[in-house]
């Protein structure tokens, strides 16, 4: 076919069927882009279709959450307010109110006016919201926990030598805690120990 193309060089039927295939070429071309862009339009909208049908969050899962990590943040600054001497370090306030906070606040006081202050730290572990409201006038959870104190120990403040301290005190129990949502943040309001080990 190559030959007879070099053979009959201006023959008016090969120019019209040459004229025909490419604009038969032409057509399929374009029908072919047309389908492909059809293609990836659909595809670019279904991953957005599957984008906006997630699910929201509970509300009730976040509030657990969020109590959770309120509670652990209030022992980290428990530990700082016992720790220091002036009391100027920590910042309590900002997760810790009512009961919680004054009665924190008095007991620290008290021990640094003996001279006392705590090193090491407190342990939780089994952290649960055994109960949860989110729709109530102040949202608020209670968090169960295993508390152990037994490496937050009582030195003087000076000497840094363990205070005596009574040998069938509990040093790690069961603790139940009311954490209520604030406008600005979770705070812990009260703490009421159980009295059982764990």
């Amino acid at each position: 076919m190559h030959r007879r193309a070099h053979q009959h060089p201006h023959s008016a039927g090969h120019f019209r069927r040459a004229a025909a295939s490419i604009t038969l070429c032409a057509a399929l071309a374009l029908t072919a882009c047309s389908s492909s862009d059809d293609k990836d339009e659909a595809g670019d909208d279904a991953p957005s279709a599957t984008r906006t049908s997630a699910a929201p969050a509970d509300p009730k899962d976040t509030a657990r959450t969020e109590a959770i990590v309120a509670y652990g943040a209030y022992w980290h600054e428990m530990e700082k307010l016992y720790a220091d001497p002036t009391g100027k370090s920590a910042r309590l306030d900002r997760y810790a109110a009512s009961a919680a906070l004054i009665n924190a606040e008095a007991d620290a006081r008290d021990a640094h006016d003996r001279g006392r202050v705590y090193t090491g730290g407190v342990i939780l572990t089994d952290q649960t919201v055994t109960k949860v409201d989110v729709f109530g006038k102040i949202p608020h959870a209670i968090v169960s926990s295993c508390l152990d104190i037994s490496q937050w120990r009582r030195v003087d403040a000076e000497t840094k030598k363990p205070v005596a301290l009574p040998a069938n005190r509990l040093t790690k129990y069961r603790i139940l805690s009311t954490v209520e949502k604030y406008p600005d943040g979770w705070r812990v309001t009260r703490d009421e120990p159980q009295g059982k080990s764990c």
